[in-house]
């Protein structure tokens, strides 16, 4: 029964890392279309944050913290995401060029975490990892999406391909670390809060102002809306 779990969380994680790179394909083909696929990327975002980590986090975190805890987490998450932001931005040219990296770092953390996730779930229940599987493939390819978003903000193609390549991987990565490790959901709760509130400042801070410095037109708003409605979507139609 254990062997069984392992091999269907391995066989998620390795669907999980083809759709982030689907993901990331379809933005490398649309790139001649930046600013929409900033906008997209903006709203998957921060939907990302409000509409799946957030009430994850507050969910499984119930038994063990406050919700004021957990807000706290999202806020020390915005913080460090922002002191490190500026702090690279601060440096001299040459060493600034590494904040470029920081953004698909922080997303591709993220897949490792998702990978976790299911793993460490399967271990529990099979029923409950394959609902919690469903939620992870059908928002990797925005993973994807976003991660090349990012990366080309750089116009550095080579820096674009190897973060979707490492953030494809992630996934299948984080199944295999579960194997080795449990990570309880008394950790678990404050590291998605935490992940929640960088991604709020991504969306909001960084991704959103280059959309509306593209085009302040309605276009910008519709496009962050559109793909808040994306992830809202898909998270809907995963969760039972």
């Amino acid at each position: 029964m254990i062997a069984s779990s392992q091999s269907a969380a391995i066989a998620v994680g390795i669907a999980a890392s083809f759709v982030t790179y689907l993901g990331g394909a379809i933005a490398f083909r649309l790139r001649a279309r930046l600013p929409l696929i900033l906008g997209l990327a903006a709203g998957i975002v921060v939907g990302v944050a409000l509409f799946d980590l957030l009430p994850e986090a507050l969910a499984i975190g119930a038994a063990h913290y406050g919700s004021e805890l957990l807000f706290a987490a999202v806020a020390i998450g915005m913080v460090i995401y922002m002191t490190i932001d500026r702090g690279l931005a601060a440096l001299p040219v040459n060493y600034a060029r590494v904040r470029r990296h920081l953004g698909p770092a922080s997303l591709t953390l993220h897949s490792l975490i998702d990978g976790l996730g299911v793993g460490i779930t399967f271990h529990l229940s099979s029923a409950a990892g394959i609902v919690v599987a469903i939620g992870v493939l059908t928002h990797d390819v925005a993973d994807g999406i976003n991660t090349v978003t990012l990366s080309l903000i750089g116009n550095d193609m080579a820096v674009t391909r190897r973060w979707l390549i490492a953030n494809s991987l992630a996934p299948i990565v984080g199944v295999s670390v579960a194997t080795w490790i449990d990570i309880g959901d008394r950790m678990l709760a404050p590291l998605l809060a935490t992940f929640g509130g960088a991604f709020l400042y991504i969306g909001a801070c960084e991704l959103i102002p280059r959309r509306l410095a593209a085009n302040r037109g309605p276009s910008a708003a519709i496009t962050i809306a559109a793909g808040m409605a994306f992830i809202y979507s898909v998270l809907s139609i995963a969760r039972p």
